[in-house]
Parts: C-alpha cells; structure tokens; sequence
C-alpha cells in the first residue's frame, strides 16, 4: 500500500457518484492555526490520510502516525487497515497536542516499514480582534 495524500483537515464528506465512484470532499485543509486562547493548550488537529493499495497486494497493513516537536516524540497512534486491491481508502487520525509555546509539530505518517510522509502543522500566536 501507498500514501497519497496526508493532510490536516476541517472536515472530510464522502459521497458516491456514477461509475460507481467516490468522491471525498475535503474543507479547511490547513497547516496552521491560530490558537483559540492562550498557552499551556491541549490541542486535536485531524490528520487524514489517503491510502491505494495496489491490486497485486493483500490489502492489510498498519498506518503509523508519529508527532514530533523538534525531533522528539510527543504523540503516536498506529491503525490497522484493510484495503480492498486496487482501491483507495482514508483514515482519520487525532491526536492530542499539548503546546506550552507556538510552535510547529510534524506528522510523519508510514505504512508499515515503508518511506515516511511528513506533514508540518504549525500553532500561531491567537489573532488580534482587527486586523
């Protein structure tokens, strides 16, 4: 299986259309944030990430999302997955981020030993009312 796409998002709609075939409707996708108040902040991005899986493969394999702040581990999650060969499939992924300063965080998303895709996410100083 491979990674497509990894990307922090608002909000992920499904639907189907002639063929058949389907669409995935992705809104907000963003790699920052402004934070809502002021730090220490417990923070929960969603990660989403699109898999294909070849049809000459058995469609199974682990998803493994490591969160790192400047080299270090600060959140994991690993799924497992089934994928259907010759299709595409997406998970979902949520972690909780604790931030004690504006900083960025950085997703490194794998299916099982293969290559890592990195995907940075960066929380912003809040907005000014004005500007």
């Amino acid at each position: 299986m491979q990674i497509v796409a990894a990307l922090f998002i608002e909000e992920i709609d499904v639907r189907q259309v002639p063929g058949p075939s389907t669409r995935l409707d992705l809104t907000g996708v963003h790699f920052s944030v402004a934070a809502p108040s002021e730090l220490p902040l417990l923070w929960t991005p969603h990660l989403v990430v699109i898999v294909r899986c070849p049809t000459d493969s058995d469609g199974n394999g682990v998803l493994e999302v490591v969160y790192t702040r400047d080299g270090s581990q600060i959140a994991r999650n690993v799924q497992y997955l089934q994928v259907e060969p010759g299709k595409f499939s997406f998970r979902l992924v949520r972690a909780e981020l604790q931030f004690e300063d504006y900083a960025t965080v950085e997703a490194h998303c794998r299916l099982g030993d293969g290559p890592s895709t990195v995907v940075p996410y960066t929380l912003l100083p809040p907005a000014v009312a004005g500007t």
